[in-house]
């Protein structure tokens, strides 16, 4: 990397922390139970806008894993998130009401409370609708595979989304609250996907799966990204640029090995299309806080009209991860 290019990736990540410090006003903390974190807990971070009917799931889900304590933030929710959400104990929550659109969709929120808060533990950032497999999850808490990076000098690592839908229209079955949504959304793209390397940030940019064939099938360029890198070794020094794409500094995006081998990876399994998909879609639309004029949702609600079902011939059923890393969706790598 030149000297010139190396200086403005480190002035862009200053900016980055200026603009999340700037943003931490618009943070109100509800209930700031961090005082009770210890230094060697694994830390959940998410922002959230009324998911009322995902969370008792999602928290049983990462409490399983191993996850210490959850670091909300509650972005206007009016269906109940809020008041759930204050009466979990391992639970800290902020809430706002200003624009998610401005706060670079959320990422200047979590750059500021990933710095007071995560420096120094293992962090896991994440949706409300992803959910972490990684190598040996079935029989493994999340703190042996960190402990195993730990010795590994790694800092970061990687996790496929993998976009999880039914077979059958979206919204023929209802998700019930407490429910594991991959009783209804069981099926994935084993392959149909892109992948080309970000030169600059030195991420690789994954593309497809069934949002990229059913919803962006004439504008494949703008289909969803998929790579993200979920899992952190947090210091102050680091900042998220988009989402969970890509980490300054960038050397955090080396999460694939240029040798020839393997780097162990994981997935994120995504639960997005339940029969909620349908009221979400609309209030997006309506809100327009999401990424170039919410033109991810304006491309569901096109398609939304013809009732589409994604599930194709060559769709399978999830099984575990074995089998996504049997189809090279993660892998193990020399973990053993």
């Amino acid at each position: 990397m030149g000297v010139l290019q190396s200086y403005r990736l480190r002035l862009r990540r200053r900016r980055w922390q200026l603009r999340a410090f700037r943003k931490r006003r618009e943070l109100r903390a509800l209930c700031n139970r961090t005082a009770a974190v210890s230094p060697e807990d694994i830390l959940l971070f998410t922002t959230v806008r009324n998911e009322r009917i995902r969370l008792p799931y999602f928290l049983k889900y990462y409490r399983s894993l191993g996850i210490g304590h959850f670091i909300v933030v509650d972005n206007g929710s009016d269906d109940g998130t809020r008041e759930y959400l204050a009466d979990q104990g391992d639970v800290s929550l902020f809430h706002t009401d200003a624009s998610y659109r401005q706060a670079r969709f959320g990422t200047d929120w979590m750059n500021h409370l990933l710095r007071r808060y995560g420096h120094g533990h293992w962090v896991l950032v994440v949706d409300v609708d992803e959910f972490f497999v990684y190598p040996f999850c079935d029989t493994r808490p999340l703190r042996a595979l960190t402990d195993w990076l730990d010795d590994t000098g790694a800092r970061s690592f990687s996790a496929m989304l993998l976009d999880m839908y039914p077979k059958g229209p979206i919204g023929e079955r209802t998700y019930r609250e407490g429910q594991d949504p991959f009783e209804i959304v069981q099926w994935f793209d084993s392959g149909n996907y892109t992948i080309r390397k970000n030169e600059e940030y030195r991420n690789l940019w994954v593309q497809g799966g069934p949002r990229a064939r059913t919803f962006f099938r004439d504008d494949p360029e703008h289909a969803p990204a998929l790579n993200k890198i979920p899992l952190v070794r947090w210091s102050k020094k680091y900042v998220y640029v988009n989402s969970t794409h890509m980490l300054l500094p960038r050397g955090l995006n080396l999460v694939y090995d240029e040798a020839g081998g393997e780097k162990p990876s994981g997935a994120l399994l995504h639960a997005k299309f339940l029969h909620t998909f349908l009221e979400k879609t609309a209030e997006e639309l309506a809100r327009r806080e999401h990424y170039a004029g919410s033109r991810e949702y304006l491309a569901y609600a096109k398609r939304m009209e013809e009732q589409p079902a994604l599930w194709c011939s060559w769709s399978e059923k999830y099984i575990g991860w074995r089998q996504l890393e049997i189809l090279g969706l993660m892998s193990k790598g020399n973990w053993a």
